[in-house]
């Protein structure tokens, strides 16, 4: 069993950042496979960000060159900063992880961009 918590979500002006954390239970955190996945009010759950055990990562079109993630094996934590924020980007992040074939998630946290 894997458990996932969220932390760092919040309102935010457009163009601004954020830098939202997960932080992982268990003792095999450096081969799970982590992403981060957002709903917004209507709209399917998709994927934003991920990252492999061995630190290779994928973004979403739509926020490549905005969003980077990352990991920390030692804090068996996964970070996502976020820059540049649009409206669009408005929605509930989730943490995802990827442990023997079986996928987690967290609860979420909410991120608002607006003025």
């Amino acid at each position: 069993q894997v458990q996932l918590v969220e932390s760092g979500g919040g309102l935010v002006q457009p163009g601004g950042s954020l830098r939202l954390s997960c932080a992982a239970s268990g003792n095999s955190f450096s081969i799970y496979a982590m992403g981060w996945y957002r709903q917004a009010p209507g709209k399917q759950r998709g994927l934003v960000a991920a990252i492999t055990s061995g630190g290779r990562t994928n973004y979403a079109d739509s926020v490549k060159g905005r969003f980077t993630i990352s990991r920390d094996n030692a804090k068996n934590t996964v970070y996502l900063q976020m820059n540049s924020l649009k409206p669009e980007d408005t929605a509930v992040y989730y943490c995802n992880a990827v442990y023997i074939g079986k996928d987690y998630w967290g609860r979420g946290t909410q991120v608002t961009v607006s003025s």
